[in-house]
């Protein structure tokens, strides 16, 4: 098995690499040497980043994949409520819940505006 060096930065533990690149970049802003990214550099930094790791398909793929998996498991850790309630009798029940249109002779606004924008999607609603 290959030894490795006790010298140089990587060696020392990791306080002590802390407080050399504090001193450095302390030094750094007072010589005025020292970066400091505008917002406009690091928007364009970030855009050029996901751009390159969106070319890599397979990868796309694999972080859209475990994403579904996570959102199918809270799905189903919020159904398995320990009710013993199947996916079917859920979905009776959300249709016996739903609210039915009131007897009444009077309209809602909804109703007597036959087109209406949606102000929070920005599309219309055309009621049935």
């Amino acid at each position: 098995m290959a030894q490795t060096s006790s010298r140089g930065f990587a060696s020392m533990d990791r306080e002590k690499q802390r407080e050399i690149a504090r001193k450095g970049g302390k030094a750094a802003h007072a010589k005025g040497t020292a970066h400091e990214f505008t917002t406009d550099e690091a928007r364009a930094a970030g855009r050029k980043g996901g751009q390159a790791v969106s070319q890599n398909r397979a990868h796309m793929a694999e972080i859209g994949r475990r994403g579904g998996e996570r959102r199918g498991a809270k799905r189903a850790a919020s159904r398995g409520n320990g009710s013993g309630i199947t996916d079917s009798q859920t979905q009776q029940k959300r249709v016996d819940e739903t609210p039915t249109r009131p007897a009444s002779t009077e309209r809602s606004s909804m109703d007597r505006n036959d087109r209406s924008v949606d102000a929070n999607r920005g599309h219309e609603y055309r009621p049935s």
